[in-house]
């Protein structure tokens, strides 16, 4: 899946809250380990993140993302 927007609730928009890996091309996001922007953040850079535990994470479960706009 490619993602470009923020997203509120993985669960809702994808129906799996699970991400083993992602690569991030472009911009730098924030992904959350509850929906709604709550819990647990992961700061992502560009690159390629192999599995969870490459940002930090202790398990593949995200609740939301969101593209950071502003330092």
């Amino acid at each position: 899946m490619e993602f470009s927007d923020d997203c509120e609730s993985v669960h809702n928009r994808f129906h799996n809250r699970d991400i083993h890996s992602c690569n991030v091309m472009d911009g730098y996001w924030i992904m959350y380990e509850q929906p709604n922007y709550k819990g647990r953040q992961y700061f992502l850079r560009p690159g390629e993140y192999w599995r969870f535990s490459d940002w930090g994470a202790s398990c593949a479960t995200v609740g939301s993302f969101r593209r950071i706009t502003d330092f």
